[in-house]
């Protein structure tokens, strides 16, 4: 299984009665089980959780003899996956409810295979989901979110790892979903005969102004001010935290799935919560909203600024991008087949969410304000010291926007009757700001072959030229004489049978004529008949001289 690479399977035709999320490739099976064998255990039986068809990634429950783990296939680059083993490592390390890694027999926590990561962990038992239909689990779901952010305050990726970091793109974020509601106005513009192209454009615009002035206001929050402190000041966000990734166990919630946890601004993962729990329940209930937020603040507290950072990102339109965000693939049957309900139901949703927000936005004086009067913090230019096999180098640094340092201006000094001037301060020199790409037209060159490939030509060449040797037939001798061109090749001679041609007489003043000798080749020399007492070919004879004739 050395060759065997992990790629997606979503296109796989599988039999009637197969779900896909519930079946993977036999190679991958198998692959798993030659992980297994790199870790000190028995494997008694193995049991698929779940998979992921369209990105590459399992999940296993397995029966060994140091009781039940779980074996996981991560499904993302392996140097970004180091990140997440990382993140895992540090936090069930300092004793906090996520699950802890089973070394391999080299001591390592993950084994590569297949061009993924593969972990093997705890599996924690038991495990219930919190209720959804009241509020007390809500908030013990809640307040779990808020330990785990907390806890995972001042991590530090290992060395090698790809670091990945949302802190900074909030404002690209938001950017972006403005572009896509212009893009689905366009759409149902295009598709103006389908069934719920009306009711889209009567209600898009409506959402284009709620995504502009949030993103207006967004730009004039303390975000810029909250984002100086760092990545490591405000730790991991887990990016999937719902109902199914934070379970009740022993001693509290338990945060499982972290393969893509990264730094952002924990209230993210508080807000799509929030949201998506309003969502299900078909109306904005201000009761949940402030039941939720206060069990978070227990657990993580939040000040002034991080609160008026969640309310703007509640009021984005976010889940109505979430739910209409399809209509980009098949815009045809989406706006005649599905578009209709779901717009409904995002309407009905919609008529009790800002009364909610507008009484929420009150609580901002509830909570305590932060202090970020801190310096700005300058980002890090150090690149990885390993890499792993099977990635590209990307850098580390974070696209943390700059902030010009102002330079000190010299003061007079006054002494005596002559004023003088201070010395100069020496003033920082600032990070330039990333510049907007160019593209440009390149016409590529002639290339020059490798120089391997020159000289494999050149052997060729020569050895073409090799074969073309020059043939001579001397005269009236009857031999074939090869030459070649290489200095340093002798001439060779071949015997062959007198030519049969009348002898031209010769003449006088010339030499008489040398003696030659002929080797005879080991070929078959048919002889005339007549001459049956010829020697055999193989044996040396003498050509006798001729006679010179008058």
């Amino acid at each position: 299984m050395e060759n065997y690479q992990i790629v997606p399977w979503i296109d796989d035709v599988l039999e009637p009665g197969i779900v896909a999320n519930m079946y993977v490739p036999p190679g991958l099976e198998m692959l798993a089980r030659e992980v297994m064998g790199h870790y000190d255990m028995q494997v008694h039986d193995m049991l698929l959780i779940t998979s992921k068809p369209d990105k590459g990634g399992a999940i296993w429950k397995i029966s060994t003899s140091k009781g039940n783990l779980s074996i996981k296939c991560l499904h993302r680059r392996p140097r970004r996956s180091l990140f997440s083993v990382g993140a895992q490592s540090y936090m069930s390390g300092l004793g906090y409810r996520v699950p802890s890694f089973i070394p391999t027999k080299e001591g390592n926590m993950f084994v590569e295979a297949g061009g993924k990561l593969w972990i093997v962990t705890d599996w924690i038992e038991p495990l219930v989901p919190v209720s959804k239909v009241d509020l007390e689990g809500a908030s013990q779901l809640c307040f779990g979110l808020g330990e785990f952010h907390n806890n995972s305050r001042g991590y530090v990726p290992p060395s090698g790892s790809e670091k990945s970091s949302r802190i900074f793109g909030w404002g690209k974020y938001y950017e972006k979903i403005i572009a896509k509601i212009g893009w689905f106005q366009d759409i149902a513009l295009a598709y103006s005969d389908t069934a719920a192209s009306a009711n889209l454009l009567a209600v898009i615009d409506e959402f284009k102004r709620q995504a502009n002035d949030m993103y207006q206001r967004f730009q004039n929050s303390p975000y810029h001010k909250m984002i100086a402190k760092g990545e490591p000041h405000w730790g991991l966000a887990h990016q999937d935290f719902g109902w199914s990734n934070g379970q009740m166990g022993p001693g509290g919630i338990w945060v499982i799935d972290l393969d893509g946890v990264s730094y952002d601004l924990p209230i993210r993962d508080l807000r799509k919560l929030i949201t998506s729990t309003m969502d299900d329940m078909g109306v904005w209930d201000l009761t949940w909203i402030r039941g939720m937020i206060e069990a978070y603040h227990k657990g993580n507290p939040i000040d002034q600024e991080t609160f008026e950072i969640l309310w703007i990102d509640m009021a984005f339109p976010n889940e109505f991008y979430k739910h209409v965000k399809e209509i980009v693939f098949n815009p045809q049957v989406f706006l005649d087949t599905e578009l209709a309900p779901i717009l409904q139901r995002v309407m009905t949703t919609e008529a009790s969410k800002w009364q909610a927000l507008t009484e929420l936005e009150k609580d901002k004086a509830n909570y305590p304000a932060g202090d970020y009067s801190a310096d700005y913090v300058k980002p890090s230019l150090q690149r990885p010291s390993i890499v792993l096999p099977g990635d590209l180098l990307t850098p580390v640094y974070s696209e943390m926007p700059v902030t010009p340092v102002e330079v000190v201006q010299p003061e007079p000094v006054n002494a005596g009757d002559s004023t003088t001037t201070a010395p100069t301060v020496p003033a920082l020199i600032p990070f330039p700001t990333r510049r907007q790409k160019r593209f440009k037209l390149r016409v590529p060159r002639k290339r020059r072959a490798a120089k391997r490939t020159r000289i494999i030509k050149k052997t060729r060449y020569l050895r073409r030229r090799k074969l073309k040797r020059l043939t001579k037939w001397k005269r009236l001798t009857g031999v074939k004489i090869i030459t070649g061109y290489r200095k340093s090749l002798k001439k060779k001679v071949k015997p062959v049978f007198r030519s049969r041609k009348k002898p031209i007489k010769r003449k006088l003043g010339l030499k008489k004529p040398m003696k030659r000798e002929i080797k005879p080749t080991m070929k078959k020399i048919k002889h005339p008949l007549t001459n049956k007492k010829a020697p055999p070919p193989w044996k040396k004879r003498q050509i006798p001289p001729r006679k010179r004739t008058a």
